[in-house]
């Protein structure tokens, strides 16, 4: 960072505390609703979801080569199987909006194209199984299903059209420093296959909410016995890394996962802090009250689903938090079009979201994608509304 910014980010931070009107309590409500949603997100998601997430990343960028990464999602990969593997991982995945970040920063920082790492990017927290069948149980199997094929069908074309338009930085980034000679493999595919797979596995039953009262037996069952289940996961892991990896790699692993620890989490709360400032946790108000939101979200229209989809890209969804706040807007008169297209932009997207990513593959990439998804889920508000 330039020291103008830091500069700049010192002023900025000094004045908004001086001119900052505390005396008034909308101010100072949505200042509480900050922090407490900062609190919120440590309790319920960093050692369940980010601990685990950055530690996945590490991975990737350690024990992954660089030619494996470059031969299934680099700029000159094959396009069937790189988008396809891609454009399906939020099935495997369950993770927000900002615990999929880690995994795309050691992605894309491992050579991967822009296009399958973008879609990785959308349909890590999109393509959430869990989530698309309680949104067809609460909302109906319509909006369920809406949901579904939207946001497969998103991550597939967000990912061509973001190759697409930066073709020629992929093209510099698959002949430049990012280009490495083929590395010597210590392991076979399928011992890291199996190191990633119980790595996702952690993430998977560590994050594992606590279902309703009316759900299965099944997801119950895994609720009550996942702290055993990710005890037993994480014995397995130690194994495998004292086994397979010696003790360069597994050092090299430590520091790669603080390394993007360092880099994630200070732009993180940033961002959290002010999603919470501007829109507060879900029915607790803050500065912008929910209640515009819901008044602006009525009916069919193009600014009903284009501010649906701007409202969703901006707040942060923590998973499935999105299906009972759609709920109470939908009866308030918020129509189906826009809750698709808040759905289809919101659990991808987030004002925390944004801060990151654009630390990781720039402004204008940031920018670009950004408004690919708000336009597309804006579309396809329209066209659900419409039918």
């Amino acid at each position: 960072m330039k020291e103008r910014t830091k500069l700049a980010w010192i002023v900025g931070l000094y004045l908004a505390v001086y001119f900052m009107p505390w005396s008034s309590p909308t101010i100072r409500q949505a200042g509480m609703e900050a922090f407490l949603m900062l609190q919120e997100y440590a309790q319920l998601h960093v050692l369940t979801c980010l601990v685990p997430a950055f530690f996945i990343a590490g991975a990737i960028s350690v024990f992954i080569s660089q030619a494996a990464v470059l031969k299934y999602f680099g700029a000159q990969a094959k396009k069937a199987l790189a988008y396809s593997v891609a454009s399906v991982s939020g099935a495997v995945l369950a993770v927000c909006s900002c615990t999929v970040l880690p995994l795309f920063a050691g992605i894309y920082s491992r050579g991967a194209g822009i296009g399958p790492a973008t879609a990785f990017l959308y349909s890590g927290p999109a393509i959430n199984v869990l989530a698309i069948i309680l949104t067809g149980r609460i909302l109906g199997w319509q909006m369920g299903l809406a949901r579904a094929i939207g946001a497969i069908c998103f991550a597939l074309v967000i990912g061509l059209l973001m190759a697409f338009f930066f073709r020629k930085d992929d093209a510099a980034r698959a002949t430049g420093p990012m280009h490495l000679p083929d590395e010597e493999e210590t392991r076979s595919l399928g011992q890291n296959s199996l190191v990633m797979a119980v790595m996702v596995l952690i993430l998977v039953f560590a994050a594992f909410a606590k279902p309703g009262a009316d759900e299965g037996i099944v997801w119950q069952t895994i609720f009550k016995t996942k702290w055993y289940i990710t005890g037993g996961l994480l014995l397995v892991l130690g194994w495998m890394l004292k086994q397979w990896f010696d003790s360069d790699e597994r050092t090299d692993w430590v520091d790669s996962s603080w390394g993007f620890m360092k880099q994630i989490f200070p732009m993180l709360a940033i961002g959290v802090l002010a999603a919470g400032f501007l829109l507060g946790r879900p029915g607790h108000p803050a500065l912008i009250p929910e209640e515009w939101i819901a008044r602006l979200v009525g009916g069919n229209s193009f600014s009903a689903n284009l501010f649906a989809s701007l409202s969703g890209a901006l707040m942060y969804f923590a998973t499935l938090t999105e299906i009972p706040i759609l709920q109470g807007l939908m009866g308030s008169g918020m129509g189906k079009g826009p809750a698709l297209a808040l759905l289809l932009a919101g659990p991808a997207l987030s004002l925390p979201n944004m801060i990151v990513i654009s630390g990781v593959m720039g402004v204008k990439k940031t920018s670009v994608f950004v408004a690919i998804v708000v336009v597309m889920s804006t579309i396809a508000g329209m066209i659900y509304g419409a039918i």
